[in-house]
């Protein structure tokens, strides 16, 4: 039996399920929670799990989640979705937006939205299980769900590593993972080798010396400081880095001052730096204080600057030979809406786990935006434009057929290497 053949045989239970998990995926939507407060999403998503059998381990990490079928001899297969939102006020104007607020990590009151398809990804692996679940007479070995708080504040996987996850489920011989992002719904695509950028975030806090608006020649101003460094950063890129060799900086904050006629004493900026490989890396970390350090220098500042790194994100490097299991299978089921996943510059914490069980694992795009509109989009050159991306206060998947291309996704990912059952 062809996996095809084994996928329509799972879920063919689908459309019996669908409503179900449509309200289950707009209620989530609707009531989006922050990183480490996934409390109510983890409650509901271990209900379900236990009512299709899973052997259930809840408050792994903290509020994540993992189900355990095991179904005979056979490989163990691990299926990864991420269950945070972010603090964003949704712009939608879905009749299911989130009008949710919460409290960040520094108690501010901020607004809450899935702006980044979090919830998407946990309504798909939960379709998924349920119909892997149903259908046990059509594979063999082990699934392992997992669903993992806190992806956006990266240390979400390393919670749930450090509170036993690999003492806690068996060891999986790979495992995969999907991520909505911006391209036609309908369609997946894999990419073999580097995939997601490693991430490094960095606050700089520059030190001068204040004075009165009216007296600069008093000064050392940290605002020119930090406006020359912010100018001098863009050139790490553009000037010392080969065309060959991709990389993102960007500053996202620049803090300083009070008033208007107030020279401050210091500044800080907030830099964000997208790299694919440890070499190129190391380059632009390096570059980014020596240019820190001289700009400062340069102003005359009586104090050296501080340059902490923060939270670092891994690259994501699919594993080649479990892509091209998956991109196999993907074509066998999905056809010519199977393809091939552009390089991205986003970022994702997923790697850390079956790195830490020393498995391969592959982690595939999966489009949710509606055809038509990308395909106007498209023709008009103005897909930048009007095309939402994650992130944006107007992002949100179309709910068909990205539904039911990321629960399809994730069953023939898991058949691909699920044994079959005997004589089949």
């Amino acid at each position: 039996m062809s996996v095809k053949d084994r996928v329509d045989e799972v879920v063919a239970g689908l459309g019996g399920i669908r409503p179900e998990l449509e309200g289950f995926y707009e209620d989530l939507h609707a009531h989006p929670e922050l990183g480490h407060q996934e409390h109510r999403t983890a409650t509901r998503v271990a209900e379900r799990l236990g009512s299709c059998g899973f052997q259930v381990h809840d408050g792994v990490g903290g509020t994540g989640v993992v189900g355990v079928l095991a179904n005979g001899d056979g490989p163990t297969v691990l299926l990864r979705a991420d269950m945070d939102a972010l603090p964003v006020r949704e712009e939608t104007g879905l009749p299911y937006a989130s009008k949710a607020v919460g409290k960040d990590a520094s108690g501010r009151e901020v607004p809450v939205a899935h702006a980044c398809g979090h919830d998407m990804h946990v309504t798909c692996l939960l379709g998924a299980a349920r119909l892997l679940a149903a259908a046990r007479d059509a594979w063999r070995g082990t699934l392992v769900a997992l669903f993992q708080p806190a992806e956006e504040p990266g240390d979400g996987a390393d919670g749930m590593l450090a509170d036993g996850l690999t003492d806690l489920v068996p060891r999986p011989d790979v495992a995969f993972a999907q991520h909505v992002l911006p391209y036609p719904a309908g369609r997946v695509g894999t990419r073999a080798g580097s995939f997601l950028s490693a991430a490094d975030n960095i606050r700089v806090t520059i030190h001068g010396r204040g004075a009165h608006g009216s007296a600069p020649q008093a000064a050392i101003d940290p605002v020119v400081m930090a406006s020359m460094i912010v100018v001098r950063l863009q050139t790490i890129v553009s000037r010392e880095l080969a065309a060959t060799r991709p990389a993102v900086l960007t500053v996202g904050s620049v803090q300083a001052g009070t008033s208007g006629n107030v020279i401050p004493e210091s500044a800080e900026l907030l830099l964000n730096v997208r790299t694919y490989d440890e070499e190129t890396r190391r380059a632009v970390l390096a570059a980014v204080r020596r240019i820190v350090t001289a700009e400062c220098a340069a102003s005359g500042a009586d104090r050296e600057p501080e340059v902490e790194e923060g939270t670092r994100f891994p690259p994501t490097v699919n594993d080649a030979a479990a892509t091209r299991e998956v991109a196999a299978a993907f074509a066998e089921v999905f056809g010519e809406h199977a393809g091939t996943a552009e390089l991205q510059s986003a970022s994702e914490d997923f790697s850390r786990i079956p790195d830490a069980f020393g498995v391969p694992y592959t982690y595939w795009a999966l489009g949710c935006v509606d055809p038509d509109a990308y395909e106007a989009a498209r023709r008009g050159g103005t897909v930048a434009r009007d095309i939402p991306v994650n992130h944006s206060s107007r992002f949100a998947p179309v709910l068909q057929p990205t539904l039911d291309t990321g629960v399809r996704a994730l069953v023939t990912a898991a058949l691909s290497r699920l044994a079959a059952r005997d004589g089949a």
